[in-house]
């Protein structure tokens, strides 16, 4: 360790004692009549990444919002879809497919759509093997696509379909397969009780609070 310290300060010296060359003179006559062709090629510099583009005013995949009302009812929908355990965000249709091959008819599940104009997509298991439904979002309600029944809430329809006589929506497919009990005793009490009465029930705020923000049977 000294002795590399030593070389290194020896060095230094040596080199700060050399004078500095300049560069010869002998070429200065030829150089001021020589063609510029002969002149040292400059040395390039890169150019910097010009910036993206910005994106034209409705270019993207979902449509704005036409009022504050609708942006509250997608918001909250959006939310629900979190808590439910069976959106599965943006799984592509082949993905939730094959999810739903193996599973008993009217298995389904929810995610995002990839259509222009349309938030959701409602994939779900037939008699004839899975298949998706475009879930539309007009003048503030929900529909699926083909059908003319709307509703103000997505999981009111999703629970139309279930209790439907021809019952085409049956078990959704959670990504989590074993539920928590509090979430099984609160499914359990909306069914009984009903969600319009919830606010009667006697509990405490924390209790109150908890059912009503997933008031669904499904």
């Amino acid at each position: 360790m000294v002795a590399h310290n030593q070389v290194a300060a020896d060095n230094a010296i040596s080199t700060a004692a050399e004078p500095r060359r300049r560069p010869e003179s002998s070429s200065s006559s030829s150089s001021s009549t020589s063609s510029p062709s002969s002149a040292a090629p400059a040395r390039l510099r890169p150019c910097p990444a010009a910036p993206a583009p910005a994106p034209a005013p409705g270019d993207t995949h979902f449509r704005t919002f036409r009022s504050h009302a609708e942006y509250r009812r997608i918001t909250r929908a959006s939310a629900l879809l979190d808590a439910c355990g069976f959106y599965w965000g943006p799984l592509s249709v082949h993905g939730a497919h094959e999810r739903l091959r193996a599973e008993p008819v009217g298995t389904f599940l929810v995610r995002d759509s990839r259509q222009r104009n349309c938030f959701f997509a409602l994939s779900v298991k037939m008699a004839s093997g899975p298949t998706s439904i475009r879930v539309h979002f007009q003048a503030g309600r929900f529909h699926l696509d083909g059908s003319r029944e709307s509703f103000d809430c997505l999981f009111e329809l999703l629970e139309h379909y279930v209790a439907a006589p021809r019952r085409m929506l049956g078990a959704p497919l959670r990504q989590r397969r074993v539920r928590p009990l509090q979430e099984l005793c609160r499914q359990r009490i909306v069914a009984t009780v009903g969600r319009e009465n919830l606010a009667r029930i006697p509990l405490n705020p924390v209790l109150r609070d908890y059912l009503s923000s997933f008031p669904f049977q499904i």
